[in-house]
């Protein structure tokens, strides 16, 4: 409650028999809840603005509370600590632009204002921004006796797995002050993340106030952080018990119940915080999404439960399924392990909806995540073409339930996200991680992170790329763990950290090296991989910028010969204006179509993800007489963008009925039905004449009588149907 800006402020609004704001937080705090709203209501009474903006803060009555802040702050030489707390009571109250506006206008006022600074880092520590230590260094070197301050480090140093050094943090703040009780839920939380018991710690939170709600609350969210999503739904339980009115709790326990899949608890608890005025925008948007849910529908199986949003559920479900089904049996023999219950997959057409079950987490939320048991992600049609491949995020995620499940969650952030971008490569060489432009400027900028620091890369980023860094580096480490110590030794690693061996026990056990030494032969390995297209990075950006420009100018003959110069530079290249898609475009142009096709299947291969592109190849491909590469080349493009694309599925289906693989273009002519395309009769038709090829004939008929509803003429139907009513051929 940033208790010394009270003070501070005190110094000018305060009489002797007044109550004072201090006092009536510190009531607050201790648990003397009736004493304290007393205190509070008094303070409304009196005389300055500031006082009684605090008195009705403490009450909840916040618009009064934000309209005597106003009145406070009117005068151009009012406290700047009267903008430091209406700063933290609009942080509070959900509005942290505001909140940062006033932090930085009485810094302005004031630059040695440490509650500014703490302030600052408040805001950024919620938001992940990188930006806290920073703040919070500013503040100890204005005042290193400040014992928020400490406790905010504490915080700031768990979240980033530094757990020595939280609870070195937590301890100077308990010896500042011997009340400070969010050190001590730093405490509690440290102990269960090392699987000890965290009872001295509660003891002493509860003997102080055995009705603090924020104390759990805390160790609940360091929790999520570790990937203990249960054992957080258990101590947000304990927070609201300890406080009922704990509104904050009520909310984070009905997100976190989301997360387990648990959704009509999850309801009550969410309305329960809305009903009672906290509407910070976690609250408010995951009861939108649970509203949204009479809009999706559920499949279930042995194996696994899939929700799909119906007008896509159709076209999605054949693919999710079958892709599940093979990501178990290979993850079955890989993990040398089963899953205890089946998995839950989400599948959000809008991102908004699915970036809902991302809030409040770090590093999270570009393409999917997995809470435990239970793995959300985008649909394809949420995403632009060519942005997003769902069965490379489908095995990354699917990793992560085994990883977390074979190490009960006792796993570095670092650890189970590059083995989950390894496991992508391991799927299809195409799906590998490729460095993009920010890793190879990281690479050459020397700003690769000591493994163990990595997970810092991800929770508080230092600039603005470094969680896309982190995860290309931590899938580096683990593919250049593979061809040093051989595939077994990653399994080895998940066993290690299943027994609670942390980061540094684990390299020096299973690799046999220090940390220092893994670092340095890493960084080799990395060099000899990147060095070059890193340290040519900035000719490669000139060159490019030309090629395009020559490209543009109709210059065919100069794309053709400085292209492949260009392309040596940096191969791995395969995003918008790329050096592939230039000279793509310029044989076509030039209707050279063995060199397009060449430069295309390079593309491919590099794992390049435009469909356009990618069917262009097809069509290349299928009129070369190359059936088998045109199949395999749509397949890939299904991975990318199946939806809204009739075509597609009618071109590969009519190559898999070719081939005489009918289940397989069973599939696909489905997919084209659900597509709605312009000829849906003749889908039908084609559908139908697949199920009889495949053995179905009760499937057929259905489809014929389909196309026939369709249109009541169509010959060709009418000679199916009249065929699939003849008694078959014995």
């Amino acid at each position: 409650m940033m208790l010394s800006a009270i003070a501070s402020l005190l110094i000018t609004t305060a009489t002797a028999a007044a109550a004072v704001p201090a006092d009536c937080w510190q009531m607050r705090k201790r648990g003397h809840e009736t004493e304290a709203r007393r205190c509070f209501n008094q303070l409304t009474q009196a005389g300055d603005e500031a006082v009684r903006a605090e008195g009705f803060w403490g009450l909840e009555q916040w618009d009064n509370a934000n309209e005597q802040f106003r009145l406070a702050i009117r005068s151009a030489d009012s406290e700047p600590t009267y903008k430091v707390r209406w700063g933290i009571l609009l942080h509070e109250r959900f509005n942290d632009r505001e909140a940062v506006d006033l932090f930085r206008e009485a810094l302005a006022k004031d630059p040695s204002n440490v509650d500014a600074y703490v302030g600052l880092a408040i805001v950024s520590s919620d938001s992940f921004d990188g930006r806290a230590s920073f703040y919070l260094g500013k503040a100890l070197s204005l005042d290193p006796q400040r014992a928020e301050t400490h406790e905010l480090l504490a915080n700031v140093a768990l979240e980033n797995d530094d757990r020595e050094l939280a609870a070195a943090e937590a301890d100077k703040a308990i010896a500042l002050e011997n009340d400070a009780l969010d050190a001590m839920a730093v405490h509690a939380a440290v102990e269960l993340i090392n699987e000890r018991s965290p009872d001295v710690w509660i003891n002493k939170i509860t003997a102080i106030n055995p009705h603090y709600g924020e104390a759990y609350a805390r160790i609940a969210h360091h929790l999520e952080l570790h990937y203990r999503q249960q054992d957080a739904v258990t101590y947000y339980r304990k927070a609201i018990e300890a406080e009922p009115n704990f509104w904050v709790g009520h909310s984070a326990l009905g997100i976190g119940l989301m997360r387990m899949g648990q959704q009509e608890e999850a309801q009550k608890e969410l309305e329960l915080s809305y009903s009672n005025s906290y509407r910070d925008a976690a609250t408010v948007n995951s009861l939108r999404l649970l509203d949204s849910y009479k809009n999706y529908v559920t499949f279930r199986d042995d194996a696994m439960v899939l929700t799909l949003r119906k007008t896509e559920a159709d076209l999605l479900r054949p693919y999710l399924q079958d892709e599940v089904g093979a990501i178990l049996s290979v993850y079955n023999q890989k993990y040398a392990m089963k899953l205890p219950r089946p998995v839950q997959v989400e599948v959000y057409p809008d991102h908004e909806d699915f970036a809902v079950r991302t809030m409040g987490m770090p590093g999270l939320g570009a393409l999917g995540v997995t809470f435990g048991e239970v793995v959300a992600m985008d649909s394809p049609s949420a995403r632009r073409p060519g942005d997003f491949n769902w069965g490379a995020t489908l095995w990354h995620e699917m990793s992560h339930v085994y990883v977390l499940t074979a190490t009960k969650n006792h796993v570095p952030r670092w650890f189970t996200e590059g083995l989950a971008v390894h496991e992508e490569g391991e799927r299809s060489p195409e799906w590998a991680n490729r460095a993009t432009p920010d890793v190879l400027i990281a690479i050459r900028d020397k700003k690769l992170l000591p493994v163990l620091r990595l997970d810092r890369g991800f929770v508080y980023p230092e600039y603005p790329s470094q969680v896309v860094v982190s995860y290309f580096q931590a899938s580096g480490i683990c593919d250049f763990i593979k061809s040093r110590w051989g595939e077994g030794k990653l399994l080895e690693m998940i066993h290690s950290y299943a027994n609670l061996q942390t980061t540094q026990q684990v390299i020096e056990h299973d690799l046999g090296l220090n940390p220092e030494e893994f670092d340095r032969q890493f960084l080799i390995w990395i060099d000899k991989k990147y060095g070059f297209e890193a340290s040519h990075f900035n000719e490669w950006q000139e060159q490019i910028k030309l090629l395009a420009t020559a490209s543009r100018d109709k210059q065919l003959d100069v794309v053709i010969r400085q292209g492949p110069a260009v392309l040596a530079l940096y191969p791995e290249y395969v995003g918008e204006g790329s050096v592939y898609q230039l000279l793509a475009e310029t044989f076509r142009a030039k209707a050279d179509n063995k060199s397009e096709k060449e430069i295309l299947a390079a593309y491919e291969k590099m794992g390049g993800q435009d469909p356009g592109m990618l069917k262009r190849l097809a069509t290349l491909e299928d009129s070369t007489g190359d059936k088998t590469g045109s199949i395999e080349t749509l397949k890939r493009v299904n991975y990318i963008y199946p939806v809204k694309d009739s075509d597609l599925h009618l071109e590969l289906g009519d190559l898999l009925y070719e081939k005489k693989d009918y289940d397989h273009s069973v599939r696909e002519y489905v997919a084209a039905v659900a597509s709605n395309p312009v000829d849906k009769a003749g889908v039908e038709f084609r559908l139908a004449k697949a199920y009889l090829a495949a053995g179905h004939r009760s499937e057929a008929e259905d489809s014929v009588l389909a196309a026939l509803e369709i249109a009541p003429g169509y010959v060709p139907a009418q000679k199916l149907l009249l065929e699939l009513h003849q008694p078959p051929e014995k």
